[in-house]
């Protein structure tokens, strides 16, 4: 394939100035979370039986592959107690109203329960913290059942378990699975909002990503990576059943009916893309095929011009090689 017009190095770039949450910013949010983590801690120790034991940075601001639209930050608060409700929104409440405790500086309006998480708002910077519930009862790996920010079910789950299974990948291909990993949210994000009706969590890339870390791909470099991705999307049609053995061996994973298949790496029983229809798994193979035909034509395009072209059907129009 030829590089002469726009090659790995052109796409670097490109992520750095316009996919990736700069250095300086990510070091700024992670401090945000930490201070909030640390007078959570502050209060623990004056008050041993508070019902809070533990918040941790989670999603991708924790696994390094936050994009630079980020927003708001994930953190997980580990709940222990018998008298912690079961019932979502009572739980939020009941989250709510400790959370308040714990940061008494905090005016009630910048501890506000959501549909599945209690958000927290810092009037300085402006950044929200999406606090999401872990009922806790006390196992050493730190599992537990969280909330689902998708349907509100309880899915047993360990966030120091996630992040250590996305470091493992990161550390087999260091910079560049993450690199890919967001070049690859960041062209999922421009597809939904450009394709009505288009959804692909970002978790579903990354487990997708992994798979194909697993099984061998290189990654280091940034075209072939991506065309990879998209190969894979397209010839496996999203109906190839996607499982991991780092924490269960494959038997663990029962019978399945759903239209695509990625369970989560800690817990067998969960699919993580369960609530996709065969309608919109369709249309993201759609999107995959497209954005495999532009990065073909790109590769084999006679001109920077038609280059440039075709590689703004994938990663947008401020993409100028």
């Amino acid at each position: 394939m030829s590089r002469a017009h726009v090659d790995h190095r052109a796409i670097a770039r490109f992520a750095e100035e316009r996919v990736n949450l700069p250095r300086d910013k990510a070091d700024e949010y992670r401090a945000q979370a930490r201070r909030l983590r640390e007078k959570l801690e502050t209060y623990l120790d004056e008050h041993p039986n508070f019902t809070l034991r533990r918040m941790m940075l989670s999603g991708s601001l924790a696994k390094g592959t936050a994009l630079r639209t980020l927003n708001d930050i994930d953190v997980a608060v580990y709940i222990s107690g018998s008298d912690a409700p079961h019932d979502v929104k009572q739980l939020l409440e009941y989250l709510a109203e400790r959370l308040r405790k714990a940061f008494p500086n905090f005016s009630p309006d910048q501890v506000k329960p959501q549909t599945y998480s209690v958000t927290v708002s810092f009037k300085g910077t402006g950044l929200d913290v999406d606090v999401v519930p872990v009922l806790y009862a006390g196992d050493s790996a730190w599992r537990g059942n969280l909330v689902s920010q998708e349907d509100g079910s309880f899915l047993e789950t360990s966030i120091p378990l996630h992040l250590e299974f996305i470091r493992k990948r990161k550390r087999a291909q260091e910079t560049h699975f993450a690199q890919v990993a967001r070049l690859l949210k960041f062209w999922a994000r421009r597809m939904k909002q450009e394709r009505e009706g288009f959804r692909f969590k970002s978790f579903m890339v990354e487990l997708i990503l992994a798979h194909l870390t697993d099984q061998g791909q290189d990654l280091s470099d940034y075209p072939d990576a991506m065309q990879a991705f998209f190969t894979y999307i397209a010839r496996s049609n999203l109906r190839q059943r996607i499982v991991f053995t780092d924490h269960y061996p494959v038997s663990d994973v029962g019978k399945c009916f759903d239209v695509v298949q990625i369970f989560d790496p800690i817990n067998p029983t969960n699919n993580v893309a369960k609530l996709y229809t065969a309608e919109q798994a369709d249309a993201i193979v759609d999107a995959a095929l497209d954005a495999g035909d532009a990065i073909d034509a790109a590769l084999s395009a006679p001109t920077k011009e038609l280059t440039v072209r075709y590689w703004q059907k994938v990663l947008g129009s401020t993409f100028q090689g």
